[in-house]
């Protein structure tokens, strides 16, 4: 592969047939999971990838440089989409899906879970991949694009399970973007489980607790 994002690579076990590529939320970097990757217990080796966002100047932060899956424009974090950095990250990420295919890893296998911004292209990229992947898990997340969802989205993404969840004080991405992001995906008939938590833009241990749980079965469950 030419030129793959720049990740953190953590194996728990020997020769892993299974993947997850967990995204990062705004201004942090691949570092942000490992710690909880490590605590969670799972049944079957994974390799995990914990990509690092490319450094661009934010609009909402004043132009700042940070890692950033995608620019912010306005506290509305719908309104003016980036649609060139959404679609990029969308790329750099099927970039890291094809790396583990290549590597062995089919599609069922491969996981895509992401916090915030990384939750967003997470949901963004996995809807849209031309196979059914093993599962999305997309934390204080929401859909971008919802407009372009009907002609983009693949037909086998659809049997793609998702875990959704959210904090009700979240601050920064509001509950109820998450929570009718949700609605919107089992209007158009996902398979999206939610599970929401009295906390504000952030993860606690009942969260890690019900991820752990959601992926010991989906990586024991085989597809039909």
């Amino acid at each position: 592969m030419n030129s793959v994002l720049s990740h953190i690579t953590l194996e728990t076990g020997k020769s892993p047939q299974h993947s997850i590529i967990w995204m990062h939320g705004l201004g942090a970097d691949g570092e942000d999971f490992v710690s909880i990757a490590e605590e969670m217990k799972l049944p079957v080796a994974v390799r995990y990838l914990f990509p690092h966002a490319p450094k661009q100047p934010v609009t909402i932060n004043g132009g700042l440089i940070m890692r950033a899956w995608y620019d912010i424009t306005a506290s509305n974090i719908v309104a003016q989409q980036d649609v060139k950095g959404i679609r990029a990250s969308q790329a750099a990420i099927e970039g890291l899906i094809a790396q583990e295919k290549q590597r062995g890893i089919v599609a069922d296998n491969i996981f895509l879970a992401g916090f915030s911004q990384g939750g967003a292209i997470a949901l963004h990229t996995g809807l849209r991949h031309a196979s059914r992947l093993g599962g999305i898990l997309a934390l204080s997340a929401y859909l971008l694009q919802v407009e372009t969802l009907s002609t983009e989205a693949s037909a086998a993404a659809l049997n793609t399970p998702i875990f959704m969840a959210h904090g009700h004080s979240d601050p920064v991405v509001p509950y109820a973007r998450g929570k009718d992001s949700a609605d919107e995906l089992k209007k158009r008939g996902y398979q999206v489980a939610w599970h929401e938590y009295g906390m504000p833009h952030s993860v606690c241990a009942e969260e890690v607790r019900d991820v752990q749980t959601w992926l010991t079965h989906k990586l024991n469950t085989k597809p039909l």
